[in-house]
C-alpha cells in the first residue's frame, strides 16, 4: 500500500485574496482535507473513531512552508503522509502541488494529540496504528528564501 494518499481539490474564487492567490489560511483547510481522505482511503472514518472509540485527533502544532502561489481554478494535488507516529501524537506531513505542471506550491506539517471527548490525551487504539504507518521522511531540504521573498526583502 502506497504510504502516501493524493487529492485533487480545484481553487473556489471564494478561497483567494485580493492579489488573487489563495489566501494564506486556506493551506490548512486543505491539509485538513488531504488528512480526512488520507484516513478515508486507509479504510478509517474518523466520524467512527470519534464516536465508537472516543479518540479525537487534536491539532497541537501546525507549520506551512509558503514556496508558490496558487490561484483561482488551479486544480491541486494535496499529498499528505504521517511522517512520525507515537504512542499518543500522530505527525501528518503535506505537500501542495499544482496539478498542471507538478510545481510544489506548499508543504506544512500538523501535530495532533489523541485525545478522549474531554480533552485528555490518551494512547491510539491500538486496531488503527496499522492505518498510521510512517512514512520514511524525505531527506531534509535547507532552501533559502523564495525569489519573492529575496524581492520584497529589498
Amino acid at each position: 500500500m502506497t504510504q502516501h494518499s493524493d487529492t485533487l481539490l480545484r481553487v473556489r474564487y471564494a478561497e483567494t485574496d485580493q492579489m488573487g492567490y489563495v489566501y494564506y489560511g486556506n493551506y490548512y483547510t486543505y491539509f485538513e482535507v488531504g488528512r480526512v481522505e488520507y484516513m478515508r482511503d486507509r479504510g478509517v472514518a474518523y466520524k467512527e473513531m470519534e464516536r465508537d472509540d472516543d479518540s479525537f485527533i487534536v491539532v497541537a502544532e501546525s507549520s506551512c512552508r509558503y514556496r508558490r502561489p496558487a490561484r483561482y481554478d488551479d486544480l491541486l494535488r494535496i499529498r499528505t503522509r504521517v511522517a512520525d507516529l507515537r504512542r499518543r501524537t500522530i505527525r501528518f506531513s503535506y505537500e501542495v502541488l499544482r496539478e498542471a505542471d507538478g510545481e510544489q506550491l506548499a508543504t506544512g506539517e500538523t501535530l495532533h494529540v489523541i485525545c478522549d471527548r474531554e480533552g485528555r490525551p490518551k494512547a491510539l487504539p491500538e486496531k488503527y496504528r496499522a492505518y498510521f504507518d510512517a512514512e520514511p521522511s524525505p531527506p531534509p531540504k535547507t532552501p533559502g528564501p523564495s525569489a519573492r521573498a529575496k524581492k520584497l526583502a529589498r
